[in-house]
């Protein structure tokens, strides 16, 4: 039987290099969004960052001559991730923040891997295995284990909410069809930020922003990877690979957001927090290494040996599916041929950041 858009290959498994940079940059975002939140009141720093990213993106499909969403169907997938994604995943990860410490904030917000296993489920087929339950299962304890300690009030809800706005993100990607992922990730941020900035307007007003070097610097890290490049790289894999063992790579943000806040922030975490995240990436790679090998991918795409630079770079041509994107960092082997028949789009998400 034809497997339809929405329909992937259980075996296959996230490029490990690519959602290692994800992950970091991810992690690094909590770090960089109590970083400037002095500069700017926070919903008005949520919408810029969206607004910017989503420009990114937009120019450069205008730039490939990638097209636009055409009727009501693909434009109301757009506008429902730019919803999740940026409206309500983004005005909840920065307004948990203000309420958290940066690593307990970088935890709560990326329960995606516990959230996204029913409905995946449900909407795309996508049974766990025994092992990969028990490993978000697990993961679920070590979270708690770290976010009872450190963090109550008003924070741990939010970051909650942030991550169902991931989730929902993650599956809304799913039904982008052969829409080009810059263009869809591009103007759903568009479209949330859109949102979010009015929200913000009514409840923060005007903004008064100190604009400095160093802000223009946090907020160009934000926009352009931890928004643009990010969310890029996610909507190829959620296109391509089972959700629950995409989204189990987000255990791994916590470790870098950890190491950062100690680093940067001077945050020291406590026992309860050390063996929380030991449990939580425990878990993760009992996902992420479970099931067997994968068998060669035959989805339509940018190819295993693209990486970063190729994706602002290169001209992609339209109407395509979705694929992988590997890191600019570290290009990896060629592929067949073949396998180059358009590219697809990844930051999203924390909500990770």
């Amino acid at each position: 039987m034809a497997r339809d858009a929405t329909t992937v290959p259980t075996d296959a498994r996230p490029s490990s290099v690519r959602m290692l940079w994800v992950t970091a940059v991810l992690g690094a975002c909590f770090v960089f969004i109590r970083a400037g939140l002095g500069d700017i009141p926070v919903l008005w720093f949520a919408a810029l960052r969206a607004l910017l990213g989503g420009m990114v993106l937009v120019g450069l499909g205008l730039g490939q001559r990638l097209r636009l969403p055409r009727g009501f169907r693909e434009w109301a997938v757009v506008a429902g991730l730019g919803l999740a994604n940026a409206t309500i995943g983004g005005a909840a990860m920065y307004l948990g923040t203000v309420h958290l410490a940066t690593g307990i904030a970088s935890v709560v917000a990326n329960a995606q891997p516990l959230l996204i296993i029913l409905p995946a489920w449900a909407l795309y087929a996508e049974r766990p295995t025994r092992r990969t339950t028990i490993g978000l299962s697990v993961g679920f304890v070590g979270l708690v284990v770290v976010a009872i300690p450190g963090g109550g009030g008003s924070g741990a809800p939010l970051e909650l909410i942030a991550a169902a706005g991931a989730t929902a993100g993650t599956l809304i990607a799913r039904r982008l069809g052969t829409l080009d992922n810059v263009v869809a990730g591009g103007w759903s941020f568009l479209l949330g930020g859109a949102a979010l900035a009015m929200w913000a307007g009514l409840d923060e007003g005007v903004p008064t922003i100190r604009w400095s070097l160093g802000f223009v610097g946090i907020l160009a890290f934000l926009s352009v990877l931890g928004t643009a490049a990010v969310y890029v790289a996610w909507f190829k894999e959620a296109r391509r690979c089972p959700l629950y063992r995409l989204t189990a790579w987000t255990f791994a943000v916590p470790l870098f957001g950890l190491v950062l806040s100690v680093a940067v922030e001077g945050e020291r975490p406590s026992p309860w927090t050390a063996a929380g995240l030991t449990v939580v990436l425990v878990s993760m790679l009992l996902v992420v290494r479970g099931g067997n090998r994968p068998a060669p991918n035959t989805t339509a795409g940018l190819d295993s040996r693209d990486d970063l630079a190729a994706i602002v770079l290169e001209p992609q041509p339209t109407g395509t599916a979705a694929a992988p994107m590997a890191t600019a960092a570290v290009p990896l082997p060629p592929t067949a041929p073949g396998d180059r028949s358009g590219h697809g789009a990844t930051d999203a998400g924390s909500r990770s950041a």
